[in-house]
């Protein structure tokens, strides 16, 4: 590292400093080298123009195969199960049956660096191509494993000859894109599904939004948004602060989170599962399916849980699921009392049977925090519950407002209020007639705008804006 480079960054500086140490000194620093690799590792490079840029490969030109997709992903399915991996699947499902040619590359490493030993270098899923990009080893440190991922990206892209370059957040996918775009002039899409800089603040008490790591993540996502062709993302909310980081506003279309028609059948019978699970046919189910982060808020709703059944509401709570918030989720349940089988947490589910857990439930909560990350991303789940004919409760964030039309698919409740929540529920579970309204309202709603061929279609323009498709 150069040392003007040691200059903008103190702590690889330090890092280098304590590893010049004699080896006695070093050992007693141990526990502080690792602390500062781990803080160096997280906020990666400096968020100067000159760091942010991934050095372009070498390469042939060649003549793109019109229609062609190359989707630049973090990680997929089948062996990370989250909301990014079904979009990323559904939506490249949606774009091979609406005439696209769309292709699949995971970040480098992955999945063994997900602790999958899985070495095929190509897998099907759903008749999408995914591609693996598995080299002997990982260079160490964000810059260095970039660069290596866009050459072995680019043996791929001379391979496959896609007419465009979709990559979704992070930035890690963004650069290595922009360092193809330099070597092959290929147009780049840039999908902001997250911003993760936010997240990641939710996740580091003490910090601020001054912090040098936020202001370096956050810089290396605009820094994509801006030198992208395209900029896709999921709502209004999103799509506003993407504009509002110097991106103009006919570069940014929005792509919403959708499903697909499995999801618009009529639901399955919910009483074979209700039963296994130990519901009786008189109690009320409110529940939520996703990941199990502190974001999600299911405290708020365990809370709202202990003073429905206080006052003497025949309550269920299932909670589907995982995520490092379960174990504390869980510890809470049993403080609250709520351990006697009133709050139900099943662990992660297949997709597949997602729509059978949702047959059980009478009400779908998504109890986000007030968080700003939370006002800005539009998550999946609730959507695919509308989908299922489900009335959704959801808190009052910016984002949930884009989904939720109060009083017509759903209620909006007051963020982190367990008193508000409680009393809203109460009103909208002793009211049948009202949740089967807002369950068909909602089941319009998605049928209407938010299905993945909608999506793929949206897709399919944007790249013919780019002169990358055939012109039929």
């Amino acid at each position: 590292m150069a040392v003007g480079e040691l200059r903008q960054d103190p702590r690889r500086a330090a890092l280098l400093a304590v590893r010049l140490l004699p080896g006695g000194a070093r050992r007693r620093l141990r526990p502080f080298e690792r602390r500062v690799a781990g803080r160096a590792r997280a906020a990666g490079p400096v968020a100067t123009p000159s760091a942010a840029r991934v050095p372009a490969p070498t390469g042939r030109p060649f003549r793109p195969v019109p229609d062609r997709v190359l989707h630049l992903v973090t990680n997929g399915l089948p062996f990370r199960h989250a909301g990014y991996t079904v979009r990323t699947q559904k939506l490249a499902e949606a774009q091979l049956a609406a005439g696209l040619d769309p292709h699949v590359v995971t970040r480098i490493g992955f999945p063994v660096t997900a602790g999958v030993l899985d070495a095929r270098p190509t897998q099907y899923v759903g008749g999408v191509p995914q591609h693996r990009l598995l080299p002997p080893r990982l260079p160490y440190g964000q810059g260095p494993a970039l660069a290596r991922n866009a050459e072995l990206a680019a043996r791929l892209v001379e391979r496959l000859r896609p007419a465009v370059l979709h990559a979704a957040s992070d930035h890690g996918n963004g650069r290595v894109a922009l360092a193809l775009r330099e070597t092959f002039g290929l147009p780049v899409v840039y999908e902001v599904r997250g911003f993760l800089e936010e997240t990641w603040l939710t996740q580091a008490p003490g910090r601020g939004r001054d912090d040098e790591t936020y202001r370096a993540r956050r810089a290396l996502e605009t820094y994509c948004m801006r030198e992208a062709d395209l900029v896709l993302t999921l709502g209004e909310a999103m799509k506003a602060e993407i504009v509002g980081r110097g991106v103009p506003e006919e570069r940014v279309l929005i792509a919403p989170n959708a499903v697909d028609d499995d999801f618009l059948a009529p639901p399955p019978d919910g009483a074979a599962l209700r039963a296994r699970l130990g519901i009786a046919a008189d109690e009320l189910v409110v529940g939520t399916v996703g990941s199990l982060t502190p974001l999600e808020g299911i405290g708020t709703l365990l809370h709202a849980g202990e003073e429905l059944r206080r006052r003497g509401v025949p309550l269920r709570l299932l909670i589907v699921g995982d995520g490092p918030a379960r174990p504390a989720l869980e510890r809470l349940a049993a403080r609250l009392g709520l351990d006697d089988g009133t709050a139900l947490f099943t662990g992660r589910v297949p997709h597949s049977q997602v729509r059978e857990f949702h047959a059980v439930l009478d009400v779908f909560a998504v109890p986000r925090t007030d968080e700003r990350v939370c006002h800005l991303v539009t998550p999946l789940k609730p959507v695919e519950a509308m989908a299922s004919g489900v009335p959704v409760a959801a808190s009052d964030v910016a984002a949930l407002r884009e989904l939720v039309e109060p009083e017509v698919s759903g209620r909006l409740i007051k963020a982190e209020s367990p008193h508000s929540w409680a009393d809203d529920l109460e009103i909208l579970l002793y009211s049948r007639k009202r949740r089967a309204e807002w369950g068909a309202a909602a089941r319009a709603m998605v049928a209407r705008d938010r299905t993945w061929k909608r999506v793929a279609a949206t897709t399919r323009e944007a790249y013919r804006t780019l002169g990358s498709l055939d012109a039929g």
